[in-house]
Order: structure tokens, then C-alpha cells, then sequence
């Protein structure tokens, strides 16, 4: 693929050229107080993101993942209840991560394109009068399918059962790229990664604790040593990392909470959904629906494409990249296969959006599928015309 081409996959995401030299610095003595002045800006700007004033962050030298196990090591025992639900690629993940850890997981099955049952969970929380479940999980953003779901519902449910189980939530493709209000929903872990709405490289896995999740910290008995927030506690105080520190990405992490907070959360929030809107008016005149189920559901950082039925969608993300050199997302687990995926999510505007939206028509005509060259296009630019911001993002 050309490095001269915007990448349309849902992550890593295209990296401003601010952001890219923020990352490329000198060494520096990660023991100084020089660091401080990188670690501790950053560490804040995280929390705006996350609308919390409560919150400590944490910072790994990690990605997502690696903040999931952040989150169930530092405060859960084995054999501990933990309920979740299985719409997708990430949400699988994570429950399996959960086993592996020896933790007793009650998933409730829902099909990929669904967003998590949050009358379900109220029903299955009531009936827990014993209070087992310890924790809830659930994933904001399913980046393989392209669902939201309602964090907000979530905690309704959980208050309306009057259950008293923590909620962590997987933030990675949503944080930073629309709302998440961290205190207001009463999130006790909220989970996310550099390299999509921060549009840094991977390599940082970026947690927040609630003071309720804190609390739970020193009852844990899960194995942790690399992921001890405590350790990490530790070192923020006297300005440093219980190990060596990913400097470099910390200083970008300082500068894109900087730009995300300068150009307005709210104008942050609107331009991924007025570009995302233009996507998915080019599906709509492609003949051509989303995996997520319902509009309420659609995703404001991926849209996963359903193709016709016998047709592999994996040609379109190859030929993409062998004839045309930009990258699209292929399916995973359930759906592989039966849909690609355009990430419109980070450093992106609607005219480089416009140029992956052309590039999908193209090769779908190549592949022989009826799709009409410039029908998506002329949709989604109908769309960004009338709904162009007074000035443009700064991002």
C-alpha cells in the first residue's frame, strides 16, 4: 500500500503530522523532573476526555488489551462472577481473557450487529440477591461490527436492579472519538488505547479507575505485576514509571489531549458523526446495508458493510490494497467474510473520507458487484455540503 494514502481501517488510525513529531523526540532522563512535565499534563488531559473528575488514569506501555487485563487483575479474585455478553469480535476477547483468568463468566449471546441487552442485565442482576456478579462488562464501540451501545442504559439497569457490581467498560474505539461521560454513567473502569480516537501509534494502553474500582484494588487476589496500579501509583508520585516509560508516546498523549480539548469535545464529537453520516449514505446508494441491526445502533467510528450473500468480502479489502494501495477492514470471527469495514475515525476530514469511499467503489466494480461509480460519492458529498461546520476542525 503507498504511506501516501489515508488508511480506512478502525485502527491504528492516521497519525497527524503534529502528533508523529511529538512521538519522535530525543531521549530523555525518564527519571527528571522533565518527565513529570510530560507525564502529569498527560495523565489530565485523559481525564477531560473522560468527562471525570474523579477518575485516577493510568498509563501502560501496551494497547487495549492490555488494558483489559489492567482492569480485572487490579480488582478482581478467581473465581470471581463477572457478566457479560458476546456481540462481537472484542467483547469474545475479553470474555475469554476472563477464563483464562479464572473467572466464572455468565455471557449472554447476542447476535453480531446487536448492541448489549441492557434489560437483560437488569433481569439477571435483580435475581443475583446473593450480589455474585462482581463486575458487569461491556463494550462501548464493538469495532467488528460497527455497533454502539447505550453505556448510560447499562448503568440504569444496574442501579434499577440495585446491584452493586462494578461496570467496566471497552472504550477503545469510542473514547475520544464521541461522548463518553465516565462519572455521569458511573463507569468504574473505562478501558482505551492510543492509536484510534488519541490518533497515536500503538503502544499505550490507557485505563481510569473510579474511587469505587479503587477500593477494590487492595481485596484483589489476581496475579499482577506489570499491570499493578498501585506500582504505577507509586511512581506518578515522585514523577515517574515503576519501570522505563514509553516517553515518546507520552508526549504525544500530552499534545493529542491538547488538540482533542482545543478544537471542543462537542466539535470533536460532531465531526466523527457528520463524516460517519456520509458513509453510510454512500451504503445506503451502494444498495447496501450495515451489520448493525438498527440506526440507533449505528457506530460513529466504523461502519461494517454487508456484502451480497455468497460474495466474499475479503476480495474487496484485498483488491483495495493491491490495486489502489489504501487499506479497508476485513470482517472477524462471525462475520469474516460477510463484511468489510471503513473506519472513519481520528485524524480524518470528509474530503479524505470521500477518497475511501471512492476507492470502495472502484474495486466493488472491478469485483463485478452492481454498484454504480460515483453514486456513493455524489451521496455522501450531497451530505457534507449541507452539513459543512462554519469553519473547519482543527484536527
Amino acid at each position: 500500500m503507498s504511506t501516501q494514502n489515508p488508511i480506512f481501517i478502525p485502527g491504528p488510525t492516521n497519525i497527524p503530522e503534529l502528533l508523529r513529531k511529538a512521538v519522535d523526540m530525543p531521549t530523555i532522563d525518564h527519571r527528571s523532573p522533565l518527565f513529570g512535565k510530560i507525564l502529569h499534563p498527560a495523565l489530565a488531559g485523559v481525564k477531560q476526555v473522560l468527562k471525570s473528575t474523579r477518575a485516577e488514569v493510568f498509563v501502560f506501555p501496551a494497547t487495549g488489551t492490555g488494558g483489559w487485563e489492567t482492569a480485572i487483575t487490579n480488582t478482581l479474585s478467581p473465581g470471581d462472577k463477572v457478566l457479560a455478553t458476546r456481540n462481537g469480535m472484542f467483547s469474545h476477547r475479553w470474555i475469554d481473557m476472563c477464563r483464562r483468568h479464572g473467572l466464572d463468566v455468565q455471557v449472554v449471546m447476542q447476535d453480531w450487529g446487536e448492541d448489549v441487552p441492557a434489560a437483560r442485565f437488569e433481569e439477571i442482576l435483580t435475581a443475583d440477591t446473593a450480589h455474585e456478579i462482581k463486575v458487569v462488562l461491556a463494550t462501548h464501540n464493538e469495532t467488528a461490527t460497527g455497533v454502539r451501545s447505550d453505556i448510560a442504559a447499562v448503568r440504569r439497569a444496574m442501579d434499577a436492579a440495585g446491584h452493586p457490581a462494578l461496570l467496566f467498560v471497552d472504550g477503545v474505539s469510542s473514547i475520544g472519538c464521541y461522548d463518553f461521560r465516565m462519572d455521569e454513567w458511573g463507569v468504574d473502569v473505562a478501558v482505551t488505547g492510543s492509536q484510534k480516537g488519541f490518533m497515536l501509534p500503538p503502544g499505550l494502553a490507557i485505563v481510569g479507575f473510579s474511587p469505587r474500582a479503587m477500593a477494590a484494588v487492595e481485596m484483589a487476589a489476581l496475579p499482577r505485576t506489570f499491570f499493578d496500579i498501585r506500582d504505577m501509583a507509586k511512581g506518578y508520585a515522585v514523577n515517574g514509571y515503576p519501570y522505563t516509560p514509553p516517553v515518546g508516546l507520552l508526549n504525544g498523549l500530552k499534545l493529542a489531549t491538547e488538540m482533542l480539548l482545543g478544537e471542543g469535545l462537542d466539535n470533536v464529537f460532531a465531526r466523527h458523526h457528520r463524516i460517519a453520516e456520509g458513509v453510510r449514505r454512500a451504503v445506503a446508494a451502494w444498495g447496501m446495508k450495515p451489520c448493525a441491526a438498527r440506526p440507533e445502533l449505528y457506530s460513529d467510528s466504523v461502519t461494517a458493510i454487508r456484502t451480497p450473500e455468497g460474495f466474499d468480502a475479503n476480495r474487496i479489502v484485498s483488491r483495495a490494497l493491491d490495486s489502489y494501495g489504501v487499506a479497508f477492514g476485513t470482517g472477524l470471527g462471525d462475520v469474516a467474510g460477510k463484511v468489510f469495514r471503513i473506519g472513519h475515525l481520528g485524524s480524518l476530514t470528509d474530503v479524505m473520507a470521500l477518497s475511501g469511499i471512492a476507492t470502495a467503489e472502484m474495486v466493488m466494480a472491478d469485483l463485478g458487484l452492481p454498484v454504480v461509480l460515483g453514486s456513493g460519492v455524489a451521496a455522501a458529498q450531497d451530505h457534507y455540503r449541507r452539513t459543512a461546520p462554519a469553519a473547519p476542525a482543527t484536527a
